[in-house]
């Protein structure tokens, strides 16, 4: 089978009076592995840094979200073993029962203060923490208003909870507009953004986008996972980074990118925060996050406030990295963080180039549909504090290599 003939049976519904015969008609996984270029679920072999390892050989990682590099960090190695010999592997419980230990609460005290807010509240994990916040939030008369690109676990949380959901066109603001003015219900209304996008890299328009918000009485809940690390002073995030940070009403983020961990959060006034505690139901009935997850958080935390060249750091190689790209005449997204977009056109030609390009040595996200529009797919790269600039002229030559290959660079 041709590559897009695979991927385009993603679309072909199986109704049958059996439901798990659409299992057994799943091929996708089988005939993209018949033809060399499966690109999930690769097993590496080594800690992911600006480099790791696959079946033996060198592979400039240019996918993970460990932007600062903080996985590696001694000092977040030795907190996370410290927490697991002191307090062991779990908390054997849900938040509400026995499963609330110090280290939450330390760690929530210190994430409020970083991001100026009342408090915040720690989640299992960041999907957890999205639906739990909508769940709670959006009640049978409000309505969550999400951007088309927001993270999927936004859009579950906003499909799951009670109210109306509403997506408008990614970044428009006009659209959004139109949107808040023509709500007629009796509740209240959620914005929800991020303030970096993950796939193409782009930044939201927040100044932009408050003053909507602002000028019909809704509120806006930022998801800040990519922008918590590399944006704003010290790393503080894209609302600082816009220096709007006390009128956005809620900030969420995880710990698997900057903050080298596992798990989710959410920071605003007290008595909301409070009423998620309360009322989110992921949040109360799921088990707590670990010491070792948070001890390496707390860490990470500490080592960004400590070393703030790291921000810096991380900023100047995804500069570099952009106009490395730009200067080849690729088509490249965002610019604003870590998270650099490279269009890869339709998507068989991009599945072939990400194989080529891995096969040559450099990882890369692939990113297909829905994730981005058919037609547009995209190799989505993210660079680290720890990349130098031979790791990444080195790439740069090898994505040159693969794109003048299947004839996606202009002509020179």
């Amino acid at each position: 089978m041709e590559i897009q003939e695979i991927l385009d049976s993603r679309f072909t519904e199986v109704v049958d009076p059996d439901v798990l015969a659409k299992a057994r008609a799943f091929m996708i996984p089988r005939d993209l592995a018949l033809s060399g270029t499966y690109p999930f679920f690769l097993e590496f072999e080594d800690a992911q840094d600006s480099t790791t390892r696959y079946q033996g050989r060198d592979i400039i990682m240019l996918g993970s979200n460990n932007y600062l590099g903080l996985t590696t960090h001694p000092r977040v190695r030795e907190a996370s073993a410290q927490a697991v010999t002191h307090w062991g592997t779990s908390f054997t419980g849900a938040r509400t029962a026995n499963g609330t230990h110090c280290l939450h609460s330390k760690l929530e005290e210190r994430l409020a203060s970083f991001l100026k807010k009342e408090a915040a509240l720690v989640f299992t994990t960041g999907y957890q923490a999205s639906v739990g916040i909508l769940t709670s939030l959006v009640g049978t008369k409000d309505l969550a208003v999400l951007d088309k690109y927001a993270h999927a676990s936004l859009a579950d949380g906003a499909r799951l909870a009670a109210g109306e959901m509403v997506r408008f066109g990614h970044n428009d603001v006009s659209e959004l507009e139109r949107v808040l003015s023509s709500w007629t219900g009796e509740g209240g209304t959620l914005v929800i953004v991020d303030g970096l996008y993950s796939m193409h890299g782009d930044l939201c328009n927040l100044p932009e986008v408050l003053s909507v918000c602002e000028q019909y009485n809704a509120r806006l809940l930022v998801d800040d996972a990519h922008g918590i690390g590399v944006l704003g002073p010290g790393g503080s995030g894209t609302a600082a980074h816009f220096g709007v940070s006390a009128r956005v009403d809620l900030i969420m983020g995880t710990f698997s990118k900057s903050l080298a961990s596992i798990g989710g959060f959410v920071a605003g006034p007290r008595a909301v925060i409070d009423y998620i505690r309360h009322t989110g139901r992921p949040f109360l009935f799921s088990a707590s996050l670990p010491a070792a997850c948070l001890a390496a958080a707390d860490a990470a935390l500490s080592v960004l406030l400590d070393e703030p060249e790291l921000v810096s750091r991380v900023r100047a190689n995804a500069d570099y990295w952009w106009r490395g790209l730009s200067g080849l005449g690729l088509q490249v997204l965002g610019g604003g963080g870590a998270v650099v977009g490279i269009l890869a056109g339709p998507e068989a030609r991009a599945v072939t180039m990400w194989r080529e390009l891995f096969d040559a040595g450099v990882y890369t996200n692939l990113a297909l549909y829905p994730s981005v529009p058919r037609e547009g797919a995209v190799l989505r790269t993210s660079v680290s504090a720890n990349h130098t600039k031979v790791l990444l002229d080195r790439a740069l030559d090898l994505v040159q290599g693969v794109f003048e290959k299947h004839g996606w660079l202009p002509a020179r």
